[in-house]
């Protein structure tokens, strides 16, 4: 394919996908709605919305007072299952949220994210004599949570 004059400016064009298709002064950045979310924001935003439903789940199933959890005799933390069942759910609503922040590159979403997830890693702690399986799964999603978040290198905003 040859070359032509263009008719403004006198200057031949290239081939399609040549240098002369790019804008004056250079290539620009992705602009702010091309942004990704940096992969360990979106790692524990994932785990985070995830972690939250299940324990959005875990707090109904405590609420409901089904024969779901084992019974403990007499334990120092213990709640009755209706304030545990509580104490999930409004974590689990909050870590919901604030991992659905994180899928939306909200970077003030990273500080509740952390918190969060120390206060669901407690809370997974103080629920172990209940269901010790299911605490220790959760408390290792929270773990890594708190790990992607702090991670060194990937700080947005």
């Amino acid at each position: 394919m040859t070359s032509h004059p263009t008719p403004s400016s006198g200057r031949p064009r290239g081939e399609i996908g040549t240098a002369w298709s790019a804008p004056p002064g250079g290539p620009r950045g992705p602009s702010p709605q091309d942004a990704r979310v940096p992969s360990g924001s979106a790692f524990a935003g994932v785990l985070l919305l995830c972690g939250g439903v299940l324990a959005v789940l875990q707090g109904v199933a405590a609420l409901a007072g089904d024969d779901v959890y084992a019974r403990v005799g007499s334990y120092l933390y213990g709640l009755s299952l209706t304030g545990w069942g509580v104490v999930h759910l409004v974590l689990g609503v909050l870590a919901a949220a604030t991992g659905a922040g994180l899928l939306r590159d909200a970077a003030r979403a990273r500080l509740p994210g952390v918190l969060l997830a120390s206060l669901g890693l407690v809370a997974q702690f103080l629920f172990l004599p209940y269901e010790p399986v299911w605490s220790v799964v959760v408390m290792a999603i929270d773990v890594l949570v708190i790990r992607a978040l702090t991670a060194p290198g990937d700080r947005t905003g």
